[in-house]
């Protein structure tokens, strides 16, 4: 194989034709090159490697966050490590660490890496290549989103697109800005103008960043009368420019959408374009469905896009490009004024910043880039048309739907890349639907916790939750903004539709059989039911105590101390519904929150459950509070009777024997005959009992034998020697006796049982 020779410079990558090579050798003489696309390569490796331990040194870092500089460097893979611990929690994953398309997203991070390292170059290379760069992405990007003679100007904000194209506006219609700066703006008062729809905060933010009032700012609705109702009313906008200019306003610019942030819906370009044409005004475009320019057969709602006078891209979600910038189309005729307002550069060879999308376009191809946006509206397409064959899903096309529908589709706008729907369930009977006055805040609940599962059991559909004004919670699918750095793929899609065909039913069911449990807690004294229509099950109760505690805070502290035990009690019962404490922020505390309802729930059963569970522990908690009472009065008359006793020996033995070696001669000339008077606490009844029976000699018949010693029943046994253990017990009570002399009698009644060798059990008195 032969190489075609060429002479290079430090920094230029040399790739011989490949059309007459089968498979060509690429080289690439920089060294430093190599060795990026290397580390680069390992340090992707190491980052990805879910299942790679972290070290306990570094693991015990993490525990003190921000921590101090080491003295001495560490090496690249222990920090990538670090990385991988601070983004992962240092928990090990089976998953990869990024999704997607891995090939072309190492193009992209190749990319921010040789853009780096071209910085460090000659100034001269780098005017050389970044104006070659930005010469063919403006001619790629105006050829593939059919925006003919257009000016390319790229962000790290998507937003700051927009605000650069207002201030090229500014400096277009006052001539005299650039030298007067704000002051001009006074003789006539700029305008801008946004649809309700647009994303939320994106209209102060421009007035924010150009230092103009939020009176520069006017917010157009959505149409009601005529046409969709998620369009800009293009007839109410006419009339509100023809006012402003009259008052003598100057209409500024218009802000439309081609795919809402929120639903995907388009505003009706060519109405729009006119209307801008008539009053002089900049029109710019932007939206997620601008991705669809580049098929090669354009919805007829887009194509008025390509006549705007600007559009903002954001093509790294829409390719699966990590780190991209946001791109702006724009076409003026005045390169000075593009200067003033920052879209263009007064180097323009020194800004390498579109670099990686440089080389991403060029790995992806043409070919490339439609087949990621044909992808994502087929997922589109894919959902939407198997949640129209399900019997519970309604669209905007439908006119009827039965008792088992239970989707209703928010808008089924053609050709859109956004599937909005959400759960609505209709009854046929009032007083379920109706039984509380919050029904549309519990219908929000319902979507949001739908939407929620969804998103964890399929977490690769990149599923979200979204709040429309008019219809409330919903639930969206926007694979042009996730499948391609997700990965999504038609099967994930499928998944979705069977775990809507599981979900659905609890929804339906917990809708139906929310009135009817709300009616059975009220039939029960000791519950009581809470209203919490932001929570997405049957409800919240609360276990109220019978009685009454003049005392409000220990009523509170007994009612809290029930409702966690009887909580904790329900969690374990295996019950077929989930018992939990609610949300964080929820209004109601010391309270219990009942989950999603099943076809099989007896509701009857359930609310009996959780009274009888709870007066358990009510009554569990009445006999404790009841023995601690008793108790602490009992250890009261305890002590009480402890101190008389002692103050009666002390009279009956004198102050002599209190002294220790004066009470050991005493004791052994004249000992204390005086008995030890001990007690026992029942706890049943709660009063103190005198042990002096249990230290009395009785004699008991078993089976007709009497014994009346300990001695007789040892001697007597058979006509035989005592036993080993009799022996043992006998010797330990003349132990015991002598002792007890010696010490001065302080013990007098001690209780043996001995082993029952041929008769009953004795109890031994021993005398002096």
């Amino acid at each position: 194989m032969t190489l075609r020779r060429q002479r290079t410079r430090p920094g230029h990558v040399y790739v011989p034709d490949n059309n007459k090579m089968d498979q060509p050798e690429k080289i690439v003489i920089d060294p430093v090159l190599n060795k990026v696309v290397k580390n680069l390569d390992e340090a992707m490796k190491v980052l990805e490697d879910g299942r790679s331990e972290v070290p306990g040194e570094q693991r015990a870092t993490l525990r003190h966050i921000p921590g101090p500089l080491q003295r001495c460097g560490q090496d690249a893979v222990s920090i990538l490590q670090l990385v991988q611990s601070l983004t992962c929690g240092g928990e090990t994953e089976d998953r990869p660490w990024v999704q997607g398309d891995r090939k072309a997203r190492d193009v992209a991070l190749l990319g921010h890496s040789v853009a780096a390292y071209l910085s460090m170059l000659h100034r001269e290379q780098q005017r050389r290549l970044a104006t070659r760069v930005q010469s063919d992405v403006t001619l790629w990007l105006s050829r593939l989103f059919r925006y003919e003679n257009g000016s390319v100007s790229f962000h790290e904000d998507d937003r700051q697109g927009l605000l650069k194209v207002c201030r090229l506006v500014i400096h277009s219609r006052y001539k005299d800005f650039a030298t007067e700066g704000v002051t001009v703006l006074g003789c006539r008062h700029p305008v801008i103008y946004q649809s309700s729809a647009c994303r939320p905060g994106l209209g102060q933010y421009l007035c924010s960043q150009l230092g103009l009032p939020l009176s520069c700012l006017y917010t157009v609705p959505c149409n009601t009368a005529f046409g969709s109702e998620h369009q800009m009313d293009g007839f109410l906008l006419d009339g509100i420019i023809k006012e402003d200019v009259e008052s003598g306003k100057l209409p500024l610019l218009l802000i439309a959408n081609a795919g809402t942030a929120a639903a995907g819906h388009t505003d009706r370009l060519d109405h729009l374009r006119d209307l801008c044409d008539q009053h002089s005004m900049w029109l710019h475009v932007e939206g997620v469905n601008l991705a669809m320019l580049a098929l090669s057969c354009v919805p007829s709602p887009l194509l008025p896009a390509t006549k705007c006078d600007s559009m903002t891209l954001t093509l790294g979600p829409w390719l699966g490009l990590p780190s991209m910038p946001a791109v702006t189309l724009y076409r003026h005729e005045d390169p000075a004024l593009a200067l003033a307002a920052g879209l263009s550069w007064t180097q323009p060879g020194e800004n390498l910043q579109p670099l990686p999308l440089w080389m991403s376009l060029q790995y992806l191809g043409h070919s490339g880039i439609v087949e990621r946006i044909q992808h994502a509206l087929g997922l589109s397409h894919r959902l939407l048309e198997s949640l129209k064959k399900m019997a519970f899903i309604k669209t905007s096309g439908d006119k009827q739907m039965s008792l088992l529908e239970a989707l209703n589709m928010v808008e089924d706008e053609p050709n859109c890349p956004v599937v909005v729907f959400k759960f609505c369930q209709e009854s046929p009977t009032d007083s379920v639907n109706d039984f509380s006055e919050n029904k549309g805040e519990f219908e929000d609940s319902l979507n949001r916790w739908l939407g929620e599962q969804l998103g964890l059991l399929v977490s690769a559909s990149g599923l979200d939750v979204v709040y429309l004004d008019d219809e409330g919670s919903c639930v969206r699918f926007n694979p042009l903004m996730t499948s391609a750095l997700l990965g999504t793929q038609e099967s994930d899609v499928d998944a979705v539709v069977e775990q809507l065909v599981s979900l659905v039913p609890l929804l339906c069911w917990t809708t139906c059989l929310r009135h009817h449990f709300c009616e059975e807690v009220s039939r029960h004294n000791r519950l009581m039911y809470l209203e919490e229509p932001s929570w997405p099950g049957l409800g919240a109760i609360r276990y109220q105590p019978s009685g009454e505690e003049p005392d409000g805070s220990k009523r509170q502290q007994l009612v809290e101390k029930i409702n966690s035990d009887l909580l904790k009690k329900l969690q374990v019962l295996g019950a077929e519904v989930d018992f939990s404490t609610g949300p964080e922020f929820g209004a109601e505390k010391n309270c219990i929150f009942v989950g999603m309802a099943t076809e099989d729930l007896d509701v009857v059963k359930l609310v009996d459950t959780i009274e009888a569970v709870g007066k358990d522990i009510e009554e569990s908690n009445q006999l404790l509070e009841n023995m601690s009472e008793v108790v602490q009065r009992g250890i009261l008359e305890a002590e009480s009777q402890l101190q008389k006793a002692t103050e009666e020996k002390l009279m009956q033995e004198g102050v002599l024997r209190q002294i220790p070696m004066v009470a050991s001669v005493l004791n052994w000339f004249s000992p204390v005959q005086s008995l030890v008077k001990g007690s026992t606490f029942s706890l049943a009844s709660g009063s103190l009992n005198s042990t002096e029976h249990t230290y009395t000699m009785k004699t008991f018949e078993v089976q007709g034998t009497s014994v009346t010693s300990a001695t007789v029943a040892i001697e007597g046994s058979l006509g035989k020697e005592p036993s080993h253990h009799s022996r043992v017990a006998c010797d330990s009570l003349s132990q015991a006796t002598h002792l007890s002399h010696a010490a001065g009698a302080e013990r007098q009644n001690i209780h043996f049982p001995l082993p029952d060798v041929s008769g009953p059990e004795t109890i031994l008195e021993p005398t002096h």
